[in-house]
């Protein structure tokens, strides 16, 4: 799942992946994720992704995605730099291969995806962690194509967490989501 949100940025011509891009390819890719999301909410924010995929996120391609979840980190002079630098910033131990060409809030999904499957007892991040994660930062792209699509972003992780209480490290299949061990 995160190799094609990875994709899909390099397709977009983006500067980096972004928390939508995460959104697009976790809604292709999870069956948990899109039965969180439901029925006819699902349809319509799919639609919404493909139209951004197509041309409305031209206006998103000049800058960089922070919502302040992380603090920006400057270019480093070296690429195998920013990922260290990404990972302090963000107070965690990540290999450079995981944290290179993310947007802030994207890495700082990741992070909370990974946090809350820790909270679970879970060895595996699973699709409904990283969407509550991607639903929880309101300044969000992905909260922002989520809200334009009618779905209340707050209500979904709520729900989602809701949801959560009794679910073993079984459920769902496995995410691709970057490990920090």
């Amino acid at each position: 799942m995160v190799s094609a949100a990875r994709r899909r940025a390099v397709r977009d011509r983006d500067r980096q992946t972004d928390t939508a891009h995460l959104l697009h390819a976790l809604l292709e890719h999870d069956p948990e994720a899109r039965a969180a999301v439901g029925g006819p909410r699902l349809a319509r924010l799919l639609g919404y992704l493909v139209q951004r995929s197509i041309g409305y996120g031209l206006r998103w391609q000049a800058g960089v995605e922070d919502s302040g979840a992380l603090p920006r980190v400057p270019p480093p002079a070296r690429a195998e730099d920013s990922g260290a630098r990404a990972a302090a910033a963000a107070g965690r131990s990540v290999p450079a291969r995981d944290a290179e060409g993310w947007s802030p809030a994207a890495a700082a999904a990741l992070a909370d995806a990974r946090a809350r499957a820790r909270r679970r007892g879970a060895s595996r991040v699973s699709g409904t962690d990283l969407l509550a994660a991607l639903a929880a930062d309101p300044a969000s792209r992905a909260v922002e194509v989520l809200e334009h699509a009618g779905i209340p972003a707050q209500e979904l992780a709520a729900r989602i967490a809701d949801g959560a209480d009794g679910r073993s490290d079984a459920s769902g299949p496995p995410s691709d989501v970057p490990s920090s061990s």
